[in-house]
């Protein structure tokens, strides 16, 4: 269907790419092209000693700036690692009597933006800059949209593409004008990739377990539904995996992870995005205090391999990931930080404590989310460096062991750091009877409004009959770790392409 309400730009370079078509150019080939260089390792290795070895150099990018000299003309183009000059001549391009094609395609035709191969050798210009002289230039692909362009000054200068709205629904333009936003991505796979080392090495196990579930189970959270059509059933997309890798501990894996995508149909903000990464993994034989351990083990490895140091600076306050970390109970950190001791307190008095701190509290709260709201309200944003927050009240935590020494406490921490929640971790609950009694509590805060609270599980409960081993299990926040070790204020900044509202635009 043809376009009717295109910029003058884009209806110009419609124009061109009919003229490429009339004059025989085909202007996206599908013939494979023989790219045997980048432009970074041109620069970096080429000297006069060595000229013969790029005496035959094909490169291929996109061109980001021209200086038009007449017969001949300098140009940048991008590949995927860093930019290069080419030098472009046009008795080169056509040695014979015949110039029309250097006069077509690269005098009138070729526009920032479009993806051209250029065939040649390396040299120096006389100002020492590292380039390559064409012998031969072929159109690979055509750009229909121009790239953003601020002003014309001493050749093209690009918009630095600021704009979040821009940068986040428009990546791929982001990338190519702010190439230097691929490092981001390109240290956030480092990172996953030394995690996975890290914990291979230690004989876990990697495996993967189902996104869509016929019961959303694993953490409070409202789900996505949607349909099975043969099935004629409700489903659910994942909000944490951790069910299934316990299941798999009572299958005889002593060790077990996943990288999983999870959803949760929730708000959206700086530190919450509805599908975001998690790391989960379950230890059988361990507890706790061993993974809080094995924790701060993980994340100094994984700092040291992403930055070369345990340090890190997050909205300009330094961090450091250097074990051990600093350990707090909830309740203590309560009691420090709003002079409120709640570990006693029943429902009706957590919610006067809610009323004196001005914190919302509706009727579907129940005694654990009250604390956790005072908790996430007036605590969590105290915790600058890497903390643990210990021993959560029974009622916030119903996948949990009961504490071996504190009555009405559970064995979990959550790792603090900038103020947010990174990992969240258990001594896993593995008694079937109690856990069948957890979740019938859950059932009932569901029954008075809460839409977090968990689902009956029976399968679950099934396994857990035929008998789990004591366990550790571990949740971390991949997405938030990328923020804080790579310095970047809004999870938007380490997701490829985070949710956005549709845009309303009538040309697409």
């Amino acid at each position: 269907m043809q376009q009717t309400n295109l910029s003058e730009q884009e209806a110009i370079r419609r124009e061109k790419l009919a003229e490429m078509i009339m004059a025989g150019i085909d202007p996206y080939p599908a013939a494979l092209y023989p790219v045997n260089n980048n432009s970074v390792y041109v620069k970096q290795n080429f000297t006069l000693e060595n000229k013969d070895q790029f005496a035959e150099v094909c490169i291929a990018g996109r061109v980001m700036s021209v200086r038009d000299m007449g017969k001949a003309n300098f140009a940048v183009i991008q590949d995927s690692v860093g930019k290069i000059q080419i030098y472009i001549r046009r008795d080169d391009i056509c040695p014979g009597e015949d110039k029309s094609l250097y006069d077509i395609i690269w005098k009138k035709l070729v526009d920032l933006g479009d993806i051209i191969g250029i065939k040649g050798y390396v040299f120096i210009t006389k100002t020492g800059e590292t380039s390559i002289h064409a012998k031969e230039l072929t159109i690979l692909a055509k750009s229909l949209k121009p790239l953003p362009v601020v002003r014309e000054a001493d050749g093209q200068i690009f918009d630095a593409v600021t704009d979040p709205e821009f940068k986040y629904r428009q990546r791929y333009v982001d990338l190519i004008v702010n190439p230097d936003v691929k490092e981001t991505f390109i240290k956030r796979t480092k990172l996953i990739n030394a995690i996975r080392n890290f914990l291979n090495e230690r004989g876990a196990l990697e495996v993967d377990t189902p996104i869509l579930q016929s019961i959303p189970g694993g953490a409070a959270a409202r789900p996505f539904t949607t349909h099975h059509n043969a099935l004629d059933m409700p489903m659910y997309l994942r909000i944490a995996n951790e069910l299934y890798l316990k299941r798999l501990i009572v299958g005889g894996f002593d060790w077990v992870y996943e990288f999983s995508r999870d959803f949760r149909n929730e708000g959206m903000d700086r530190t919450h995005n509805p599908e975001f990464t998690v790391l989960e993994f379950y230890v059988a034989y361990k507890d706790y205090l061993w993974m809080m351990e094995t924790t701060e083990q993980l994340l100094e490895h994984a700092a040291m391999a992403v930055n070369g140091s345990t340090k890190t600076v997050v909205d300009g306050k330094e961090i450091d990931f250097k074990a051990p970390y600093r350990r707090v109970s909830m309740y203590d950190a309560i009691k420090e930080h709003t002079d409120f001791d709640v570990s006693k307190m029943n429902e009706e008095e957590l919610r006067n404590v809610c009323r004196q701190l001005h914190i919302h509290a509706d009727a579907s709260m129940g005694k654990g989310k009250l604390i956790d709201e005072i908790f996430s309200e007036k605590c969590e944003h105290h915790y600058v460096q890497p903390t643990f927050i210990t021993d959560y009240p029974i009622e916030m935590s119903p996948l949990t062991k009961k504490h071996r020494n504190k009555s009405g406490l559970v064995e979990r921490f959550e790792l603090m750091v900038n103020g947010k929640e990174i990992a969240n971790a258990y001594s896993e609950l593995n008694d079937p009877l109690d856990q069948r009694e957890r979740f019938e509590d859950q059932v009932k805060l569901m029954e008075r409004g809460d839409d977090e609270a968990m689902f009956i599980d029976n399968d679950f409960l099934r396994a857990l009959e035929y008998g789990m081993p004591p366990t550790a299990g571990i949740g971390l926040g991949i997405d938030r770790i990328c923020m804080f070790l790579l310095n970047q204020p809004s999870i938007q900044d380490v997701l490829l392409f985070p949710m956005m509202r549709p845009e309303r635009n009538d040309s697409l």
